[in-house]
């Protein structure tokens, strides 16, 4: 399976270029909730907003259906994808499990200058925080995200595949957007640089503990705020 990275990286050179560009914006679009979830995908509008002609707009639509991002319902049209609570938190339980798994490894297998490497991006990740006042935690894709990287560290393919491929936007996507205004977000980046410690010490057990509690911490702050807006509701 190719990763979500590698996988808008092909076809022919001049529309593959456009469809790229205007694929990653509305991706980016979409994690940021600037497009909803469960927001009908209006071609005209999106041609309009991102100077883009309607042939490589539909190629950057199929595009986000291959990332899950986008779903297309018959007789309805594409829209964002909108997971159930009950989808949303059988994805976090698998990700507890296996990114867990993937830290043990990662403090296996990362070699020092890896680690290293991983400290600088969450004092790039802090940076970001500080100009949100802490307020969001927005992580880009690939190399500049912290669980992506772990992944790759633990250099086990059947965890990148997994973990890298189809579920990958999705989960940033809700990673994102249920951190915002609490304080997770400084939270979070605490719990990745004790994560990082726990891998540099060579501790496999103890950063698996870690990025379990890590997974589970963000479960339930989505859990707490899912049952407040049906409250309200």
């Amino acid at each position: 399976m190719s990763s979500p990275i590698s996988a808008l990286q092909q076809e022919q050179p001049e529309s593959r270029t456009l469809a790229d560009r205007v694929c990653q914006e509305i991706v980016t679009a979409i994690i940021v909730g600037d497009i909803p979830p469960g927001q009908k995908i209006s071609e005209p509008e999106l041609a309009r907003t991102y100077g883009i002609s309607r042939g490589p707009l539909r190629e950057a639509i199929r595009r986000l259906e291959g990332l899950r991002l986008v779903v297309r319902i018959p007789h309805v049209g594409a829209r964002v994808v909108s997971l159930s609570m009950e989808e949303l938190i059988e994805i976090y339980h698998v990700r507890e499990a296996m990114e867990g798994m993937a830290c043990r490894l990662a403090a296996q297998s990362m070699t020092p200058e890896e680690i290293q490497s991983l400290r600088n991006l969450l004092d790039e990740h802090e940076q970001n925080l500080e100009e949100t006042e802490g307020r969001a935690y927005f992580q880009k894709e690939g190399d500049l995200d912290f669980h992506y990287r772990i992944v790759q560290g633990s250099k086990n393919r059947k965890l990148k595949e997994l973990l890298g491929g189809e579920l990958y936007h999705l989960v940033r996507m809700y990673r994102y957007q249920f951190s915002l205004s609490s304080s997770r977000p400084v939270r979070a980046l605490a719990e990745h640089r004790h994560i990082v410690e726990a891998i540099a010490n060579r501790d496999g057990e103890l950063a698996e503990m870690l990025m379990r509690r890590h997974i589970s911490a963000a479960r339930k702050n989505i859990e707490r705020k899912l049952k407040q807006t049906t409250t309200e509701q």
